[in-house]
């Protein structure tokens, strides 16, 4: 993810996630700090020809990694671009040396949660009120031993996204 990214990104999180989306702020403090030597951030988007159609984020610290945020334009539902754009974050948390992948969803996105169960993450938690100003629950969710996932299987593993951009 660039910062020409961001227009396109925000527009993508406004539609997918209009009571809770990011601010494009929130955007540019997440890719100012993924920059520069010893990063342990990782944001990339997908293009489908000049259309951005999804993006994801992680972040770590020590041994844990974080998804930040995984996002699939609603005509890509079904394409596997999300378990391309985890595979992705997978791999770079492994290559931060992490040993836990955490991550928060929606108690009510079904969907993704199932994409998350594919690759092993366990529910562990819950988190009241966390999404605002909806106040909707997360679940929390965590991935012990990322570099154990056996990225080889086709159930989990997806070829490179076409046109990403890595930050």
């Amino acid at each position: 993810m660039r910062w020409w990214d961001i227009e396109s990104v925000h527009e993508l999180e406004k539609d997918l996630f209009p009571d809770d989306a990011w601010s494009r702020g929130m955007f540019w403090s997440e890719l100012a700090h993924a920059r520069g030597a010893g990063s342990t951030r990782r944001y990339t988007v997908a293009h489908d020809g000049d259309r951005l159609v999804g993006y994801a984020g992680l972040a770590s610290s020590g041994d844990l990694a974080d998804v930040q945020t995984i996002a699939v334009a609603r005509d890509q539902w079904g394409s596997g671009l999300g378990a391309r754009l985890l595979t992705d974050l997978l791999r770079h948390a492994t290559a931060f040396e992490c040993t836990q992948v955490m991550l928060e969803v929606r108690v009510d996105n079904t969907r993704a949660q199932k994409l998350y169960e594919r690759f092993g993450f366990e529910p562990i938690g819950f988190r009241r009120g966390y999404y605002q100003p909806g106040n909707v629950d997360a679940l929390v969710m965590r991935l012990s031993d990322p570099d154990a996932l056996r990225l080889s299987d086709p159930s989990t593993t997806a070829t490179p996204v076409q046109g990403t951009e890595n930050g």
